[in-house]
């Protein structure tokens, strides 16, 4: 029980942080990478995650949904436009 509760507080957590970043590529670069960031977003939520495995039967697991959040993070800071935009604040 205890593992499910920490899975869904990192679930909640990332699936805010990739929301969060989608939010500011709309705001600062185009709507495109805010697109996929929010669909990405929604895997992570813990309700949608179980929507998706009861409907369509498809789980990822918690290690794959981390590093998808670290590669994201990275590609956001280190190679997208938004990394440039928050250099220069």
């Amino acid at each position: 029980m205890k593992n499910e509760h920490t899975s869904n507080g990192i679930g909640w957590a990332l699936g805010l942080l990739i929301f969060a970043i989608g939010v500011m590529n709309l705001l600062w670069v185009h709507p495109v990478p805010t697109s996929i960031c929010i669909l990405i977003s929604l895997v992570y939520f813990p309700p949608i995650a179980s929507l998706l495995k009861q409907k369509i039967g498809l789980s990822i697991p918690l290690p794959v949904k981390i590093i998808l959040a670290i590669v994201i993070i990275w590609f956001t800071l280190g190679v997208s436009d938004l990394g440039d935009m928050i250099d220069d604040l």
